[in-house]
């Protein structure tokens, strides 16, 4: 495929103008080609006027038709073939096994929400029957489904540049529900967004429905985004991303006329607790297990375990041992871009400045001068000095992470119930300790979205039961999850309709049920 470096606004491919930029392997610094440019307002405007129009093409297309656009757009993925795989590589430096996985995650996705789609429950209709001789009052007939909100406007993600972005969750879980979607494409792999984007029209083009359900634009700064946001066609936002971006977006949504929500996965420590029966059973294997979490992806993830507590014992000395000897073996690796790389450099350089916080073990080889390479940096602390520095309580995007000597547990709750939100919190013990450590648990529980016993928050399974999301902020909004088929809830509203004769209601709420959902019906779950 030969790259434009053009937006696709409804099926329309506009030439960049006005202020470009280019892409950058980050390995080789190396400027790639073509060039893309900032959209306008006009295009933006455009874009979801478009989307407007769709909309209503969109959401009354049966289910079928939805989830026969998901897998198309899922067959449209593959036959990009390898050079989806190459550009991606040259734009984000990730290795071509984790982007051959990454591709069949967004694949995947696509499948999952067309097999939800076609089944119906996740609409959750409920159908509650007229009993006109009811006393003292008769009952209504009362029907309540879920229905989309309209125009979804999707920021890609930096670090997943399929399984979030242009046809990440956001994207698919809108389409899916029946909002068309404007994507801001990732201004590091616009090569990639570009290639992707041309996915979708193919795929919306394949089975019938409109252009409009589906736009691209590209933009190197914040103008497009903020303008996106405050556009009136503009609904719902979903953004995975830093603190400040999603903040800025929030801001700028919560000032419009009309409010509107954003769905922003912002990151966090994802605390990691290591209790006693765990670090005397096997101190050496956590260890190993916690730098490969650290490290991989060159820790960029939003659930890279970046702050670990224990209780001051022989067995995690030897957890802090195992732990910096396996740092200065990890070679240093190449991050998504080097503003990224950068932004680690410098918040780990502060973290030095700390008294009382010592660098335990960093990778023995230094960085590449021309390569935005990380070294893996693993700390050691107290549990005073981690709650005095408010340094260290922000994310630090990469491959470090600091261990944390507790002398009680009361010291491990304080931290826990001081903790501001999280997506996960971790925990590594025993039967017994869990026992013994209960009020650990019951303190996590109001503070992070998922808990995770014996393992690490890294490598995310995409499944229904997930939850991706925590209290602020970590995300806008702690009832929401950005992956796993609940996302879909995020873009639909409950609509209820009393007293509709039957032909008038739709599919989910007629007595017939056609589909054979599950319902609720006059209290009963049923099909």
């Amino acid at each position: 495929m030969t790259l434009t470096g053009h937006h696709f606004i409804a099926g329309r491919e506009a030439a960049p103008h006005g202020h470009h930029f280019h892409a950058f392997n980050p390995a080789t610094s190396a400027q790639l080609e073509p060039a893309y440019g900032d959209a306008t307002h006009a295009q933006a405007d455009e874009a979801l006027q478009a989307a407007e129009a769709a909309f209503d093409a969109l959401r009354l297309a049966t289910p079928e038709t939805r989830a026969a656009l998901l897998d198309a757009i899922a067959d449209e993925i593959m036959a990009l073939g390898d050079a989806l795989l190459e550009r991606a590589h040259a734009e984000c430096a990730l290795p071509m096994a984790r982007l051959t996985g990454e591709r069949g995650r967004a694949i995947g996705q696509c499948k999952l929400f067309a097999s939800l789609i076609r089944e119906g429950s996740w609409a959750d209709a409920r159908v509650d029957h007229a009993i006109p001789d009811r006393q003292p009052l008769p009952k209504p007939d009362v029907r309540r489904v879920m229905m989309p909100v309209g125009p979804v406007v999707v920021f890609g993600a930096s670090n997943f540049p399929f399984a979030i972005g242009v046809i990440g969750t956001d994207t698919v879980c809108a389409l899916a529900a029946g909002c068309p979607v404007v994507v801001k494409g990732h201004p590091a792999h616009p090569g990639t967004c570009e290639m992707l984007g041309r996915a979708v029209l193919k795929a919306l083009h394949k089975v019938g429905l409109p252009a409009g359900c589906f736009s691209l634009l590209h933009g190197k700064g914040n103008d497009i985004g903020t303008t996106l946001v405050k556009h009136p066609l503009t609904q719902a936002v979903g953004f995975t991303g830093s603190l400040r971006g999603g903040r800025a977006l929030m801001d700028v949504a919560a000032a419009r006329p009309h409010p509107i929500p954003v769905y922003a996965e912002m990151g966090s420590v994802n605390p990691v607790f290591v209790l006693p029966g765990a670090l005397k059973e096997r101190a050496s294997k956590i260890a190993e297990a916690y730098i490969g979490s650290v490290t991989m992806g060159v820790g960029q993830f939003c659930t890279n375990p970046a702050i670990v507590l224990g209780l001051k014992s022989d067995g995690l000395q030897q957890f802090i041992s195992n732990a910096a000897a396996m740092a200065t073996k990890v070679a240093p690796q190449t991050m998504l871009h080097r503003g990224i790389c950068e932004a680690y450099d410098a918040g780990t350089a502060v973290w030095q400045t700390i008294d009382g916080l010592e660098l335990a073990g960093q990778s023995e080889t230094p960085p590449s001068d021309t390569a935005s390479q990380a070294a893996c940096r693993i700390f050691t602390t107290t549990i005073d000095v981690l709650e005095d520095n408010s340094e260290l309580h922000r994310e630090v995007f990469g491959p470090c992470s600091i261990i944390t000597q507790c002398s009680t547990l009361e010291d491990m709750l304080r931290y826990a119930n001081n903790l501001e939100g999280q997506l996960t919190a971790t925990i590594h013990g025993t039967v017994d300790d869990l026992r013994e450590f209960a009020p650990l648990v019951r303190a996590l529980e109001k503070k992070v979205g998922r808990i995770i016993f014996n393992g690490f928050p890294t490598g995310i399974e995409v499944c229904p039961s997930m939850h991706h999301g925590g209290p602020y902020p970590a995300a806008s909004h702690s009832f929401f999850t950005s992956i796993g088929t609940a996302s879909i809830y995020r873009f639909v509203r409950p609509v209820c309709y009393q007293g509709f004769p039957e032909e008038a209601l739709p599919e989910l709420l007629k007595d017939s049920n056609p589909r054979g959902a599950m319902r609720i019906v006059d209290g009963e779950l049923k099909r």
